[in-house]
């Protein structure tokens, strides 16, 4: 298993900083927040894509994912949000990413949501695939739970569409670690972490001094990655762990320097004891 940090909540920090950082703390991979906000986004030209690659390739740090904010279950004209994700997809293929992170975004009527996001991720992931690349729904908003997310990824059946497993919204939603990765395992491109004091406080903590279950998940991603041929809905194996950091949100949380040797200490923990 290999580890990443995502710099969602890093508004920003430039990429020689944040490889430095990936590089002095041991992480292995980037997960980075492509929003034209920050300094890697779909508005960069081709000359600012090869620069990052090579930033990247210099450092040896692998760029896991382009995390942009398309809603796909959101109601309104699907032009706008397919030319939104194929930017995203675009951006992902220049830089060497074998990811790209979308939202779900749908009201209350799930109907509809399922509706409008498997038409929309049927497009993006014929998009993706013809690009080398994976358009992941992130268990998110309204389709929180491995059992929402796998429900639109069964409809959209394609190699070009995954899953990414945010922790912190299955368990919240009071779905069970192991349930979750029942339904998510065949889609799975990777799983993103945090720690939170409770159900109701969200506020983030290190991994280790909060609620959420990350001895379980870290046991179902070791059986999964020591599994020589998993069974068909008892997934294929994940790659990489992420953590999500996010002090943009929450300024009190603790900086990343700081943080970043012992999120990996701990993790790194937490998988050797699920060995």
């Amino acid at each position: 298993m290999r580890l990443a940090f995502s710099t969602l909540g890093v508004p920003g920090m430039p990429v020689p900083e944040v490889l430095d950082l990936a590089v002095r703390s041991g992480f292995h991979g980037i997960e980075l927040r492509g929003h034209p906000e920050e300094p890697v986004h779909p508005g960069l030209d081709l000359s600012e894509r090869q620069r990052v690659v090579q930033q990247f390739a210099e450092s040896g740090v692998t760029l896991l994912s382009v995390a942009g904010y398309p809603r796909m279950a959101e109601s309104g004209d699907d032009a706008p949000v397919l030319e939104d994700v194929r930017a995203l997809l675009q951006l992902a293929h220049d830089l060497g990413a074998p990811y790209a992170r979308v939202f779900p975004g749908g009201g209350p009527d799930l109907a509809e949501g399922d509706a409008t996001a498997v038409r929309r991720l049927r497009e993006a992931a014929a998009i993706a695939d013809g690009l080398g690349v994976r358009v992941l729904l992130e268990t998110h908003d309204s389709h929180s739970t491995g059992t929402d997310a796998a429900r639109v990824l069964r409809e959209v059946d394609h190699p070009g569409a995954g899953a990414l497993w945010d922790v912190m919204h299955t368990w919240r939603a009071g779905e069970d670690p192991e349930e979750t990765y029942r339904l998510l395992g065949p889609y799975l491109g990777y799983v993103q972490v945090k720690d939170i004091a409770s159900r109701e406080d969200t506020t983030p903590l290190p991994p280790g001094e909060g609620v959420l279950p990350l001895t379980d998940v870290a046991e179902l991603l070791t059986r999964a990655t020591d599994a020589e041929t998993p069974a068909p809905g008892e997934g294929t194996g994940v790659e990489w762990l992420c953590w999500e950091y996010e002090k943009r949100w929450y300024p009190e949380v603790r900086e990343l320097p700081e943080l970043l040797p012992k999120v990996r200490e701990h993790l790194l923990g937490l998988l050797a004891d699920a060995a």
